[in-house]
């Protein structure tokens, strides 16, 4: 037995809830579905006529919007009329580290997920069934439950936990044939209604229902064991660094142990994301808080590996550059965290470039789908310096070739596709001498660059 679903309404524009309602909207023509969000520019990018303009960049993405938006799915600022009218709620406001108070960089906070379910609560005239989506720590839906039976007007509320799997950058792939959809629940009609909305496109059997808790901390057990694979390869980078061997051959040998596998082996300069360390950070966190001081210790070494990979790539460079960057072009190739996507949350180019600025570096970044604002608000946000200090030290450009232009140095931060395709033979000559490329995602082709003359340094090689 299930819940008759006709509306749906997602409260947050964001990575999240814009590509994933955007795809139920276009596997379920028969349910309307609203996104909302207080963000009045966001929700206008989505409303945008030119496709192009979406504010979150996804492959695939702009041709179901363009196909379901105005027919079934709809951008809003009226949260109050979308949640009043909806049968199911779906919840994906950001839940950033605290950076304030007990548990500060650690801890999710909590705010706007608390301000949401009030919302709802004063807003609700019938029974919802209200669906967490946000990545949150543990038992998140016990306090969501409380607020809405306690705030509400006397309105059967039913919480399920739908944690998201997606990889930016593949994200509509990731939805349309999911690995696996956990839901979580206490009420068996609830969870057969939103199992019922997902088998118009996923096969039974992958999708899982488990019990409130194991949802939520699966998803956080997930990220964690991705992100300890990513710092676990590049703690033997450093280690081939010294040793002669090469980090990639030594990948290849031990993922092809079927037991091993080969993904999440790539050594980096670091991983980033709004999720892998904001997970384990909440796991470390939940972990403390019941007294597991072990537990905590073992994931918060993962995050300890993942600063010193990116601090060791920025001091790398001072150290080649004869122990001076203080007044000297080094060149950015990417600032999102990964290719194909804009999302520059927890990118390893934003550390590296503040430990690279405090040494009075002066940089310039190109990537192809990131803005200047974004780069300079990401700056900002770190607080190292004055926003005109960061202005002053760092240039955006539109043009790799410019970019690299008497640059002492070229890093290459993201793994975009276009990088390896560069006249790297007019970059060479239009560069400062020694010319040096500090490749962090071991992206470009060593022999070639050599043969042009580049001083090529590549992790653990």
């Amino acid at each position: 037995m299930s819940f008759n679903i006709k509306k749906i309404c997602c409260i947050g524009a964001g990575y999240v809830g814009g590509p994933t309602m955007s795809v139920v909207a276009q596997q379920c023509p028969h349910i309307q579905i609203t996104i909302v969000d207080v963000n009045v520019e966001r929700i206008a990018a989505w409303n945008d006529e030119n496709l192009d303009n979406l504010p979150v960049y996804e492959p695939g993405l702009t041709q179901i919007v363009a196909e379901a938006r105005g027919r079934n799915l709809f951008f809003s600022t009226d949260v109050d009329k979308a949640v009043d009218e909806a049968d199911m709620i779906f919840i994906s406001v950001n839940t950033p580290t605290k950076n304030y108070g007990k548990g500060k960089g650690m801890a999710a906070d909590l705010k706007y997920i608390e301000l949401c379910a009030r919302q709802i609560a004063s807003v609700a005239k019938t029974d919802k069934i209200i669906v967490e989506k946000s990545t949150l720590p543990v038992r998140t839906a016990a306090a969501l439950k409380s607020i809405l039976d306690h705030t509400g007007n006397g309105v059967n509320f039913h919480i399920l936990s739908n944690p998201e799997f997606l990889a930016e950058g593949t994200a509509i792939q990731d939805l349309l044939a999911p690995d696996r959809v956990l839901i979580g629940g206490e009420n068996q009609e609830a969870i057969d209604t939103l199992v019922k909305i997902y088998q118009n496109w996923v096969p039974d059997t992958n999708i899982l229902t488990t019990n409130l808790w194991s949802s939520e901390l699966s998803k956080l057990t997930a990220n964690a064991f991705l992100a300890q694979r990513v710092s676990s390869i590049n703690s033997i980078s450093e280690l081939c660094e010294k040793t002669g061997a090469n980090v990639d051959e030594v990948s290849k040998a031990i993922g092809m142990d079927t037991r091993i596998g080969s993904k999440f082996l790539k050594a980096s300069v670091g991983f980033g994301g709004s999720c892998f360390q904001k997970d384990i950070l909440n796991l470390v966190y939940i972990a403390r808080s019941y007294g597991l001081n072990e537990v905590a210790d073992y994931w918060d070494q993962v995050i300890i590996m993942n600063d010193h990979q990116k601090q060791r790539f920025a001091d790398n460079i001072i150290q080649t550059l004869y122990n001076t960057v203080s007044g000297k072009k080094i060149t950015f190739l990417g600032w999102a965290f990964k290719k194909d996507t804009n999302d520059t949350r927890e990118s390893a180019a934003i550390y590296v470039a503040d430990y690279l600025l405090s040494e009075q570096a002066e940089i310039t970044i190109y990537d192809p789908k990131v803005t200047a604002e974004r780069i300079y608000a990401d700056l900002d946000y770190l607080n190292t310096r004055s926003p005109e200090e960061n202005r002053a030290l760092v240039k955006v450009v539109n043009d790799p070739i410019q970019a690299c232009q008497d640059a002492h140095a070229i890093a290459v931060l993201t793994e975009w596709d276009e990088f390896k395709n560069y006249d790297w033979y007019t970059i060479k000559h239009q560069m400062k001498r020694p010319a040096f490329i500090f490749d962090g995602r071991k992206l470009l082709n060593r022999k070639y660059l050599e043969d042009l003359g580049f001083k090529y340094y590549a992790i653990g090689e």
